[in-house]
């Protein structure tokens, strides 16, 4: 039996002395530094590019282009995107940048110094090609970005379910509104890092930080045309991913050095660090999106229709934009039962920054705007935003909008239940009263605030989350166990694939080993994130980590046992953990069964609003999650924090300017993030144990779901605080304040 216990993580240690690690601390002898040089054009066609004086840079050892790539396309899905833009390519579309970010050479040198002069030596001529910056712009398809697909519009997804007319004649308020959600830079404590050699057994290896081991050594054994068992992954320490390590960043650019360099006769390692600069226009961001939604409901708060239409900017490329829009889809109605249901949803290429996996993928986004819609159905209804929720929220039995039950194991009315409990929800709604005595936010740390100037107030907002790939796609997660001893177990060793991406995760996974086979968790070693010596344990992402580990450990820790008990010894199994099947949408109805599971989330928040400066400052987030099974409490608090700060950012901070393909601010001192000051005074997390009835020992993914109704709870604070309702963030002062003056609202 696995028993709830918040043991400290195994790289504590490691980490609190300064001896693990990261992917930049990786500094083997005889080491060879590397640059990327972007291609800086969000839609050019090269005509010539001039290596020579670059060469001549003393230092420098090779320099790499398109026509050194063997095979010259990559892509989590879709192979769209050039290794390397260039002429002379296997590629015939590589000559064509389509994204300021892309890359056109590699600098191999002595020093890094080298290695960055030799780069900015190099001459490239041009012919610029117009720049499709909107969405708008990109629908009108009067310029092509991807010719090989033929149009701008990357992906579509329909719903089709009931009939909207009886729908929109059921209800007696119709709330209709147009939301846009920005981009959002990951912002990760390390920036992109590795290390590119050849090891002792002849494979190209690269150690990096990502989030899917075995699917780096794909996507890197296809770019330089090798088997995928002469390609070697191994991860170090890893300072955070969220999604932005899911997609390629230095791993074949790395790979492609050290292949390159070896056919040279150089069996050198070169290590490759990025700066935060590079970092920021380097990597995909989470999707900007607008959606055009109209939402009934009757005077008894039963919602009776809600049509959508999502525009979703993919940038250039595709990277994981299909299955964010997937989610998106499908989360854009909330996690309620909706009768009749009209939604169509588009994927837009631009020559914008690409858009991928951001913790949520898609659900942010469509809660944003599904919540914001029933706190004004509420409002226009007289009715308590929970109360509302409670007459719609999916629950047993329940209809989503593809037409499928959602899996056994709901809990959305408890969490919301339990969540307004915890945060006292007024029953006959009562503004919450505040002066100068009661608040000390000043909007200028070096100003006293004014009183009179603040206004306080509370909102709520739910969502539920998939845990694992959803429609249709693929999924297994693999664990090796080894049982080592003579009569008695004195030794166990886990082998596991999966990424621990700061989050704790191969500490949830030992507790999870010693829980399955029966032992102290001293007796666990880990062997973790090598390609060489693990089976594919799928991504970290999708909040799937740990229910995919707990069922493979589960059960290659039985198959060990039943070794053990044979006599084997060691007694050593491998085993395959594949879930039940999802389905993808039907192409007119968008019918399926999206997913095997779900968690579920609530979160209640207290803000205070200098209405003079337009500084928002929130008080308290309570934060209740359904995780099934706490396999370590500590670290679930820790993920709930984490996911509530980096949500905030989103919701009021983090602006990332983007125009005409370029962004305008990457740097840290331009691009704010919260800091200590900035963030919430106080996060309440409430965890809640309704066992997953197929997760292991009843464990449901969590790290992205606290992530997910903090906007659109923290919108509805603003607008009890101050009548306001805003359609867009993020709630920066100027917007706050512009907004305020707009309808009237000084002091």
């Amino acid at each position: 039996m696995l028993k709830s216990e918040s043991v400290y993580r195994v790289d504590s240690p490691g980490k609190v002395t300064g001896e693990t690690l990261y992917p930049g601390d990786i500094t083997p002898e005889n080491l060879l530094h590397g640059k990327v040089m972007f291609s800086n054009q969000p839609h050019a066609r090269m005509l010539s590019i001039d290596t020579s004086a670059a060469e001549a840079v003393p230092g420098v050892v090779a320099i790499l282009t398109a026509k050194d790539v063997p095979v010259n396309g990559y892509g989590l899905g879709v192979p769209d995107q050039p290794v390397l833009v260039g002429l002379n390519s296997s590629n015939p579309h590589a000559d064509v940048s389509r994204w300021e970010g892309d890359h056109v050479a590699i600098i191999i040198a002595e020093t890094e110094t080298a290695a960055a002069k030799a780069r900015s030596l190099i001459k490239i001529t041009w012919e610029l090609l117009p720049i499709v910056g909107t969405m708008e712009e990109a629908l009108k398809d009067e310029v092509i970005i991807q010719p090989w697909h033929g149009s701008n519009m990357l992906k579509k997804f329909q719903i089709r379910k009931g009939d909207m007319e009886t729908g929109w004649a059921e209800a007696d308020v119709i709330i209709e509104g147009t939301y846009h959600l920005p981009f959002q830079e990951h912002a990760y404590l390390q920036p992109e890092a590795g290390v590119g050699y050849i090891d002792d057994k002849g494979r190209v290896t690269v150690e990096i930080g990502g989030q899917w081991a075995h699917e780096d050594r794909e996507q890197v054994a296809h770019s330089l045309d090798l088997p995928e068992e002469e390609v070697r992954i191994i991860y170090p320490a890893i300072g955070g991913a969220f999604g932005g390590k899911e997609d390629m960043s230095l791993q074949i650019v790395l790979g492609l050095a050290a292949q390159c360099l070896h056919e040279r006769g150089i069996d050198r390692p070169v290590r490759i660090i990025w700066t935060r600069e590079e970092s920021i226009l380097g990597h995909h961001k989470r999707h900007q999106a607008t959606v055009y939604t109209k939402w009934g409901a009757t005077k008894e708060g039963k919602i009776t229709a809600v049509s959508a239409t999502v525009h979703m900017d993919s940038g250039a490329y595709t990277y994981t934009s299909p299955k964010v829009l997937g989610n998106f889809h499908l989360m854009v109605t909330g996690p309620y039962e909706i009768p009749h249901a009209y939604i169509d949803s588009y994927a837009i290429t631009t020559n914008n920054v690409p858009g991928g996996a951001f913790r949520g993928f898609g659900g942010p986004q469509g809660a944003f705007a599904a919540e914001t819609q029933m706190n004004k159905l509420a409002e226009a209804l007289g009715l308590s935003p929970v109360e509302i929720r409670l007459k719609n929220v999916l629950r047993e039995g329940s209809l989503l909008t593809v037409q499928t039950p959602p899996p056994p194991g709901i809990s959305m009315a408890e969490v919301v239940e339990r969540c307004a409990a915890e945060a006292k929800w007024p029953v006959n709604g009562e503004r919450l009263a505040v002066n100068g005595e009661q608040s000390s936010f000043n909007s200028v740390q070096s100003l006293p605030g004014n009183p009179n100037a603040l206004r306080r107030g509370r909102g709520i907002a739910c969502s539920f989350k998939n845990v694992g790939f959803s429609f249709g796609a693929p999924e297994k997660c693999e664990a090796i166990i080894e049982l080592h001893g003579k009569t008695q177990i004195e030794r166990v060793v886990l082998r596991h694939a999966g990424a621990d991406v700061g989050q704790g995760a191969h500490t949830a996974f030992r507790q999870m080993a010693a829980a399955a086979v029966g032992v102290d968790i001293d007796l666990v070693e880990l062997d973790m994130s090598d390609t060489a010596s693990s089976g594919n344990s799928g991504s970290t992402s999708a909040s799937r980590m740990t229910w995919m580990a707990g069922n493979s450990i589960r059960g290659a820790a039985e198959a060990a046992l039943t070794a053990w008990t044979n006599e084997e010894r060691p007694a050593i199994a491998h085993y395959r953990y594949v879930p039940p099947a999802t389905q993808p949408y039907d192409t007119e109805t968008g019918a399926c069964m999206p997913n095997f599971t779900y968690g579920y989330v609530a979160e209640a928040v207290e803000v205070t609003v200098d209405i003079e400066t337009g500084h928002i400052r929130v008080d308290k987030v309570v934060c209740a999650n359904d995780v099934g099974k706490a396999i370590n409490p500590m670290l679930i608090e820790g993920q709930i924090e984490g996911a509530v700060v980096q949500a905030h950012g989103y919701a009021i901070m983090e602006n990332l300017q983007v125009k005409d393909g370029r962004i305008l601010n990457p740097f840290l001192s331009q691009y704010l993030i919260p800091g200590i000051k900035d963030v919430p005074e106080i996060v309440q997390s409430v965890i809640m144990e309704v066992p997953d009835p197929i997760g292991p020992w009843g464990a449901r993914g969590m790290a992205e779901m606290p992530f997910l109704p903090l906007a659109p709870a923290i919108v509805a604070a603003v607008h009890d605080a101050t009548g306001v309702w805003f359609d867009e963030i993020p709630l920066t002062p100027d917007r706050v304040v512009a907004k305020l003056q707009e309808v009237g609202i000084h002091r």
